[in-house]
């Protein structure tokens, strides 16, 4: 199994709804053993060069397991950001010798 960060980005004028925690919170639960690193929201938000465009802005991350990049897109489908017009970026980890 390898590790993939999930890097979840919204519209820049995005705000969270009353029911965001309990859908992100559903979605981290049904994910179950594949989530590793439930990982962090992101509070402040700075860019250098083209980072997803100026209309959007990371407002967290996660790590997760999967046997490939195809099976580590298919986790991130029902992701609660899809639904306000943001999206996922999905990448492996490097694991590096003596880290």
């Amino acid at each position: 199994m390898t590790k993939y960060v999930f890097s979840f980005r919204v519209p820049s004028d995005y705000a969270p709804h009353a029911g965001t925690a309990a859908e992100w919170k559903a979605w981290f639960g049904a994910l179950g053993p594949a989530l590793v690193d439930v990982g962090h929201a992101v509070t402040e938000y700075a860019s250098l060069g083209e980072v997803g465009g100026a209309g959007s802005r990371m407002i967290a991350y996660s790590v997760v397991s999967a046997e490939d990049l195809d099976s580590a897109l298919a986790l991130a489908e029902d992701c609660p950001v899809l639904r306000v017009g943001g999206g996922v970026e999905v990448g492996p980890v490097m694991e590096v010798a003596g880290s």
